[in-house]
């Protein structure tokens, strides 16, 4: 049943010509936390008289983010799906009933107009109460396979918006499925603004500020926050090869440098390695960190990045059109091979088995193909043409949609 109060309240704000209340509900990782911070700003640029607020736990990410980046936060206990028969699954009836009510508060008491999700712990309980509540749903799914809180949500959503074409989410009869592509962090959104007016100056400011030579090549290697061991240890036994090809942006994840340094300097000797902090920087051509806050330096002076291939990373190498080499995480669902695999289909990037990413490999493949020029300009078009760059003002544009049909 429709909550009689909460839509005339919205009545009543919308006669006054006030903005919809949207809450956005999602969070846990960066990777569904960013895409709901772009989405919001998008929002609120497009309408400025909108209230936007957000739905989430105290133990995710959004904790922080969320407040940081100017919008109000509820925040619900976590309620993990039970996957195997044992005591939290005794306990997840109870525990679900508890959130979806403390959600069908929250919503009454802000007169929701509509519900945004994006995945994550947080966003189940909020679909279910929007849907007893009788509030429209709209889902963005940013992985090549959906999570299970998208999978139900799309059951009773209004409009769900991907990042890739075949995410396997059957949404309910006559709502509209839309690869959309995945909203970008300001930070890339800026970046690929800027590229595409005049890379050049750009490559030479971000090489600049990294310490590099903006005329020669430039290879970056990331595993993400945490690294990954596979590629550390094939790059840096790799390296000799690599440094006589260009320069190599090596972010080996947290904890690790001083493993991969060790490596490098043991094979090519002292002064090879050089700190990314400009503090400690020197002359080396190996220029290492474990994590880099603004990867768009290294982006926009990159010729050719080896990486992991989350959902993040392939949307964003793709919106920026820059030739990539993805390894996939070996475990889980296998949703990072179904990530890179339309990217690679289409011609913007090469793909290698984690257990297959060898030095071997690095230096049977990666020499010929930073040296083909007409080879990593096609990788790169073809990249740019798989990307999508205004995913997060088209979500706006179909949530402010769906608030004005009422």
């Amino acid at each position: 049943m429709i909550d009689e109060d909460r839509t005339e309240v919205a009545e009543q704000r919308k006669e006054a010509g006030k903005g919809p209340h949207v809450v956005l509900a999602g969070g846990g990782t960066a990777g569904h936390v960013n895409p709901l911070l772009s989405v919001a700003a998008a929002l609120r640029k497009e309408c400025p008289q909108a209230h936007i607020s957000v739905i989430g736990t105290a133990v995710g990410l959004e904790h922080e983010l969320v407040p940081a980046a100017g919008f109000p936060l509820e925040v619900i206990e976590k309620v993990p799906f039970p996957r195997r028969p044992n005591l939290d699954a005794l306990r997840f009836p109870v525990r679900w009933c508890r959130e979806v009510g403390r959600v069908k508060k929250i919503l009454r008491r802000q007169s929701a107009d509509l519900v945004v999700g994006f995945g994550g712990y947080a966003a189940a309980p909020v679909y279910r109460a929007a849907r007893v509540m009788g509030i429209p749903i709209l889902i963005h799914e940013q992985n090549a396979r959906a999570g299970m809180a998208n999978k139900l949500g799309a059951r009773w959503a209004d409009y769900v918006g991907t990042a890739y074409g075949h995410t396997g989410i059957k949404a309910r009869p006559g709502a509209p499925v839309e690869r959309v592509g995945l909203p970008l962090r300001p930070a890339i959104a800026d970046l690929v603004d800027r590229m595409e007016r005049d890379p050049r100056s750009v490559r030479v400011e971000a090489a600049t500020r990294l310490g590099l030579d903006p005329d020669r090549k430039v290879i970056l290697v990331t595993g993400g926050s945490l690294g990954a061991a596979s590629l550390n240890k094939a790059v840096s036994a790799s390296a000799g090869r690599l440094l006589e090809l260009g320069q190599v942006i090596h972010l080996t994840g947290r904890g690790k440098a001083e493993q991969v340094s060790r490596r490098v300097v043991g094979d090519l000797g002292e002064g090879v390695v050089t700190d990314l902090d400009p503090a400690h920087r020197g002359s080396g051509d190996y220029h290492m960190a474990e994590y880099l806050e603004r990867i768009d330096l290294a982006f926009a002076c990159a010729d050719l990045v080896l990486c992991r291939s989350g959902a993040g990373s392939v949307s964003e190498l793709t919106a920026l059109g820059l030739p990539a080499i993805y390894v996939p995480l070996p475990i889980g669902n296998g949703e990072q091979r179904f990530n890179a695999q339309p990217v690679v289909e289409a011609g913007g990037g090469v793909m290698v088995g984690d257990a297959d990413l060898t030095p071997a490999w690095i230096k049977d493949h990666v020499p010929d193909l930073l040296a083909d020029e007409d080879a990593l300009r096609t990788m790169r078009r073809r990249s740019w043409e798989y990307g999508i760059r205004d995913a997060a003002q088209v979500m706006a544009s179909r949530i402010l949609s769906t608030a004005g049909k009422g």
